[in-house]
């Protein structure tokens, strides 16, 4: 799971496994499989980049 940012300020784990598309309209929206929508903080590069590295370190366990 990556944290992610809300956009008031509180912290937010979600299933990268489950994000169907992310994209900033310019508020950054994190679409998931199940049709649930978050607005969060990040970018869609800091998005990417999150779930890169939780890979990464999951391959290295």
């Amino acid at each position: 799971m990556i944290t992610l940012t809300r956009v008031n300020g509180t912290a937010l784990l979600i299933n990268e496994s489950f994000i169907e598309t992310a994209e900033e309209t310019p508020d950054t929206v994190v679409t998931m499989q199940n049709g649930h929508r978050y607005f969060v903080k990040e970018s869609v590069e800091e998005i990417m980049q999150k779930t890169l590295q939780f890979e990464k370190e999951k391959n290295i366990r």
